[in-house]
């Protein structure tokens, strides 16, 4: 998994996509553009970027405040240029200073992409199940299937820490 993987996954499911093994099947004429623009675009950058050889080599001594400062002026321009707005400006920056952060603290950039992704479509799905059940939250436990899940889930997540404090304890200090 990737960023990238997580933006395709997200763009097929905001047009009513649906990835998966079927994928071929139900949308094959799909899957073989992308995949023949992938080709076209390989040979695209290969006749452009030959010839601009020099001018990358170039682009590369410059200092990277510089460049960062030259490149951050793009989506600023970007965002602001979509609904003249102060706050989205205030956003843009703030999800640009959470990336720095957690790029510095080593945190994982993809289950935050991922999570961003498919949170709406976990959310539908919750407002669905809640619609089902009448606003009951018991609807999640009334059915073997979501028990066994339920338990599976608190399992992974609890039995790696119990585990974990019992080698420790068996171990002698």
């Amino acid at each position: 998994t990737s960023n990238t993987t997580a933006i395709l996954l997200g763009a097929f499911q905001n047009y009513g996509i649906q990835p998966g093994p079927q994928l071929f099947t139900t949308s094959a004429s799909l899957v073989w553009a992308l995949i023949a623009s992938l080709y076209i675009g390989n040979v695209m950058l290969l006749v452009l970027n030959l010839p601009m050889v020099g001018l990358w080599v170039k682009l590369l001594k410059i200092p990277k405040p510089y460049l960062y400062a030259g490149i951050l002026i793009f989506p600023t321009v970007g965002v602001y240029g979509m609904r003249q707005s102060a706050f989205d400006l205030f956003l843009l920056y703030a999800i640009g200073v959470l990336g720095v952060v957690m790029r510095r603290f080593d945190f994982p950039t993809v289950p935050v992409v991922v999570g961003m992704i498919l949170g709406p479509l976990a959310e539908a799905q919750l407002r669905n199940a809640m619609s089902i059940g009448e606003g009951s939250a018991l609807v999640f436990i009334q059915r073997p299937v979501s028990l066994i899940l339920i338990g599976v889930v608190v399992a992974v997540l609890v039995l790696p820490r119990l585990l974990r404090r019992w080698v420790n304890r068996a171990r002698p200090a």
